[in-house]
């Protein structure tokens, strides 16, 4: 129920954000956007029974000067706060930052397992092409065989070329007949 409560507070904060000037631009001048921003920080704590003040804007984050907030420090303490729901909230949703860790990891570990299935799928495709050039009973075409009959286990180029490199090896070719034979 709280999820669903914090949920438009959340939206809101986001909204903050996508409207918040560059980092180019090194102040904020909105002298509303203190109170609005803190008041909104102020209804989360209310609704979800913690304290989020930390993510307020506070008399030492304004330029004496001018009255005016860093945009640098009004983007990390929104972003923060952001992150913060999503991780107690929402982490089973969509992360709302494309650069947030959870979503690179997860892209990289699909684009190198997508990479690795394709490196086999090509190497099975090698070897399917090659080992008709061998006659039956050759250490070459043996070696072919026992590599296609042991790829399916292979999570990677390291483990891949030891496979190659151990099985040349007990059927006796050099590293020089390996590369010759999957040319």
């Amino acid at each position: 129920m709280t999820k669903e409560r914090i949920r438009p507070i959340y939206s809101e904060l986001q909204g903050y954000l996508s409207q918040a000037p560059e980092l180019e631009e090194v102040y904020v001048y909105d002298l509303s956007l203190r109170g609005q921003y803190n008041e909104t920080i102020n209804e989360l704590n209310e609704i979800s029974g913690k304290d989020y003040n930390r993510f307020q804007i506070k008399e030492e984050d304004i330029v004496r000067s001018s009255g005016d907030i860093r945009v640098l420090t009004y983007r990390n303490k929104l972003g923060g706060l952001i992150a913060k729901l999503y991780g107690e909230y929402f982490f089973d949703e969509i992360a709302p930052f494309s650069s947030m860790p959870g979503t690179v990891i997860n892209q990289t570990q699909q684009q190198s397992q997508s990479f690795q299935v394709q490196m086999l799928l090509e190497i099975q495709s090698k070897i399917d092409e090659k080992i008709s050039e061998f006659e039956e009973g050759t250490k070459e075409k043996s070696f072919l065989d026992k590599i296609k009959d042991s790829l399916s286990p292979i999570k990677n180029t390291t483990e891949l070329l030891a496979l190659i490199l151990k099985t040349g090896k007990d059927f006796g070719l050099t590293v020089e007949q390996i590369l010759n034979v999957l040319k």
